[in-house]
C-alpha cells in the first residue's frame, strides 16, 4: 500500500487506480482509534498500512455502521459492511488477524456515491439525513 496525499473517487466504481473498482468493496476504511486498540492488545506498534485499507479515518467508530453514509470531503460513501481480516494479517504480525476480529477492528468497506477528489486532512463525518 502506498500512501498518497489525495485520490479520485469515481461514483459506482471506487478509487481510481485501485484494484477493487466496481465491486462491493470499492473503498475500505480503517478507524485510527480502533487500530490503536489493536496495537495495545498486541503490545506492538504497527503501521496502519499493514491493514491494507484505502482510508484511515480519525474520530469515527465504524462498528455496526452498515448502510450509513459517510461524508469524506465533498464526497459520500455508503458503508456496506465489515472488512473481515484475512490470514495475510498474521504474516505481517502474529495474532493480528484475531486481534482485528473484535468490534470491526478490520474496518469497513463502502461504495462511492459521488465522484470527486479526496485528500489527507479532509473532514470526515456521518451524514445526518
Amino acid at each position: 500500500m502506498d500512501s498518497v496525499a489525495g485520490a479520485s473517487l469515481v461514483e459506482g466504481s471506487g478509487l481510481a487506480g485501485n484494484a477493487n473498482q466496481g465491486g462491493r468493496r470499492q473503498v475500505t476504511l480503517l478507524s485510527a482509534e480502533r487500530w490503536a486498540q489493536v496495537e495495545a492488545r498486541l503490545g506492538a506498534e504497527l503501521d496502519p498500512a499493514t491493514r491494507r485499507a484505502n482510508l484511515l479515518v480519525f474520530g469515527l467508530d465504524l462498528e455496526e455502521s452498515g448502510d450509513r453514509i459517510l461524508l469524506v470531503g465533498g464526497c459520500r460513501l455508503r458503508i456496506l459492511g465489515e472488512t473481515r481480516p484475512c490470514d495475510l494479517m498474521d504474516r505481517f504480525h502474529p495474532g493480528l488477524q484475531e486481534a482485528l476480529r473484535d468490534h470491526w477492528g478490520g474496518g469497513a468497506y463502502a461504495e462511492a456515491l459521488d465522484s470527486g477528489t479526496i485528500s489527507i486532512g479532509d473532514s470526515v463525518d456521518w451524514a445526518t439525513a
